[in-house]
Formats: structure tokens, C-alpha cells, sequence
């Protein structure tokens, strides 16, 4: 069994093969939260052809990617920025705005509170409730906004509780923000697996406010995690500027230029990855809705909260079952304001998705 610090990332197999035994060729990752499609095979097939590129310094600038990037989510290409994954783009951000008091609406991920301590600053959290869903209470929230905070970190749609805050509700967020001089940081990461995209994007807005950057990168979506290609779009163009001056030169190689070259213009995998997505969403939802063992969080993007209502069982002895049948599950313990009764996974093929609902509900 494990102990409690031996937790476990998505991308950790290496650590899982050693620990239990278990090729990890044989793991199905339910918690690393990529795109269960793989890779296009247009993509596949154009790296091939264009192995080539490796002899080349790309562009410099990376005006064709911005460009197809823009085109893809409608804004103007110069307000962004693309970086090596988009943790690259988030140490950037904070070393330039060098926040000393940062609000994060938590849990969610830990990348952003190391980010602001390597930077100096300190990290604070807003908990979304239990009794709430995970979902955000905006006006208990914008009533702890104050002039005292540098940064708002927000994860959209976040990160375990698959819940989401909408534009409508970002504006409101925005425009509190711009009263206390709080710059506001966007990830959505998630964003393109939800069913309406376009009522939880903030893209639009950066037409409007210069107090947000949105970060994204083709790791989840994509199912491109070792390509290290992320982004940003803001309408802060000092920030731009700023950031493009920090950023080291040609931090994207050749061949990731070219993938997002295409990756992005590829409709029919876009497709593809959302109606699986949004197939599988609904029906494992509506199947754990039915046990008295669980209770499932209504979820926005490709993975699903889910609280353990059995006295005798924790995150942990799931996890320990379902990585001995090689499926692995997010243990949600180490999140903030979570324990040992929640866990996490993300949505994949149907045959995987069964054997996963049958090892959870020991059938």
C-alpha cells in the first residue's frame, strides 16, 4: 500500500513500473488527462515527411504559427506569445510581474504556487466549497478582492473539480480587478474539451481589458505533451513586448513549429476528440450518479472529480486497485482542501472507460 507522500503525477509511469512491478507500456493513464485519440495521424504523417527541419533554425519570430494560432482562436496575432509549454510562459509571466501576494482559487494545481515562491511572492488561496459543487460563489469571492493582492491565478476550467467559471462571470471578475490594480491570470489548459467552449473562453476579452493573460498549450488537447508547445494571449502589448524580450530565442524547435502549424487547422481531429469526449462525459457521469458508493462533480472538461461516500475505503486503496489491473487514478489528497475520500480521472477510450467503472464499482 502506499504512503501518503508517495503520490504519483500523470507523467510519473517510470515511478509506477518500479514501485509496483508494472510495465509501463501496460498502464492506461486515467490521470495524465491527454486526449485518449493520440496524436492526429495527419500529424504523424507530416512529421515524417518533414524530419528535414531539424537542419534549420525556425523562425525567429514564429509569424506563420501566431498566425495559424490566431486564425484557430480568432485574435490577433500580435497579442500572442508562444513559449516552450506553457509552464515556460507562466515562469515568464511572474518573473516580469513579480507578484508579492497572489490569490489562486483552489484546489487546483501546484505549478502556480511554486512559480510565485521561486519569484518571491506568497500564495494565498480562495477554496471553492464542497457544498457548492466546486463551483465558484462569485459574489462571496469578489468581496475578498482587495488592493493588498497583486495576482488572481485562475485555472479554467480548473483543475481537479472539472468546473468552470463562464466569460460573463470573468468579466464581472475582471472588472473588480481592474478597481484593486490586480492583474488576473487565465489558465485554460482544459478549455477546448468543454461543450460550449465559447461561454468559458476568455479570449474575447483581451479586446476589452489589459489586466488578463490566457495560457494554453497543446499537451492535453492535442495529446502532444513532449512537444512543449504552449501559448499565450493577452492584449497587454508591454506584456507582450516584456515577455518576448525575457523569453530566450527559437525555446520552440522546428519540428513543433510545423506540428502547430497543423495541428491547429486540423478540424476533423478537433471533432473527433469532442465527441468522444462529450460521449463519454455524459455517460460515465450519469452511470456513478446511479451508485450509492460515489458522488460525481457535474464535470466541464475531460476528467471527473468524484467523492467516495464509503466509510472503509479511501483514495488511496482505489488507486492501489485500479493501478494493480493497469489503469491509474488520480489520488486527490495532496490537492488543498481535498482528502482522502476524493479522487480523479480523465475520460478515455469506451473499452478503457469500462474496465475502469468495473474496477471502481467491483464488478
Amino acid at each position: 500500500m502506499l504512503k501518503h507522500k508517495d503520490h504519483f503525477h500523470g507523467s510519473d509511469l517510470e515511478q509506477i513500473e518500479r514501485y509496483y512491478g508494472i510495465q509501463k507500456e501496460q498502464i492506461v493513464s486515467f490521470s495524465a488527462n491527454v486526449n485518449p485519440l493520440g496524436i492526429s495521424p495527419n500529424l504523424r504523417a507530416t512529421l515524417t515527411e518533414h524530419l528535414d527541419a531539424i537542419t534549420t533554425y525556425p523562425d525567429r519570430e514564429y509569424t506563420s504559427l501566431r498566425r495559424c494560432i490566431s486564425e484557430y482562436l480568432h485574435t490577433d496575432p500580435d497579442n500572442l506569445i508562444v513559449g516552450n509549454g506553457s509552464t515556460e510562459l507562466i515562469s515568464l509571466f511572474i518573473q516580469i510581474e513579480h507578484p508579492k501576494k497572489a490569490l489562486i482559487l483552489g484546489p487546483t494545481y501546484s505549478e502556480y504556487e511554486r512559480e510565485i515562491f521561486l519569484g518571491g511572492g506568497t500564495s494565498h488561496y480562495y477554496p471553492l466549497k464542497e457544498r457548492d459543487g466546486f463551483c465558484l460563489n462569485l459574489p462571496d469571492f469578489t468581496e475578498h478582492l482587495n488592493e493588498s493582492i497583486d495576482l488572481l491565478v485562475i485555472c479554467n476550467p480548473n483543475n481537479p473539480t472539472s468546473t468552470a467559471i463562464t466569460r460573463a462571470q470573468m468579466r464581472t471578475i475582471l472588472d473588480v480587478c481592474k478597481q484593486y490594480d490586480i492583474f488576473v491570470m487565465v489558465d485554460e489548459t482544459y478549455v477546448e474539451f468543454a461543450e460550449q467552449t465559447d461561454d468559458i473562453t476568455s479570449i474575447p476579452l483581451t479586446n476589452y481589458y489589459n489586466n488578463i493573460i490566457i495560457l494554453r498549450g497543446t499537451s492535453k488537447f492535442f495529446a502532444a505533451p513532449g512537444l512543449r508547445l504552449g501559448y499565450a494571449v493577452t492584449g497587454n502589448r508591454d506584456l507582450v513586448k516584456s515577455i518576448n524580450t525575457r523569453k530566450n530565442p527559437w525555446t520552440i524547435n522546428s519540428l513543433a513549429v510545423i506540428a502547430g502549424e497543423l495541428m491547429f487547422a486540423d478540424e476533423s481531429y478537433i471533432r473527433q476528440t469532442r465527441a468522444l469526449i462529450s460521449g463519454e462525459r455524459n455517460r460515465i457521469f450519469q452511470t456513478l450518479q446511479q451508485t450509492p458508493d460515489f458522488k460525481p462533480y457535474p464535470p466541464i472538461a475531460n476528467f471527473m472529480l468524484v467523492k467516495i461516500l464509503q466509510a472503509d475505503i479511501t483514495s488511496q486503496d482505489l488507486f492501489d486497485r485500479a493501478i494493480r489491473q493497469g489503469m491509474m487514478i488520480r489520488d486527490c489528497s495532496t490537492f488543498p482542501f481535498l482528502d482522502q475520500k476524493y479522487i480523479r480521472f480523465c475520460f478515455m477510450k469506451p473499452e478503457d472507460n469500462d474496465r475502469l467503472l468495473a474496477c471502481l464499482l467491483h464488478k
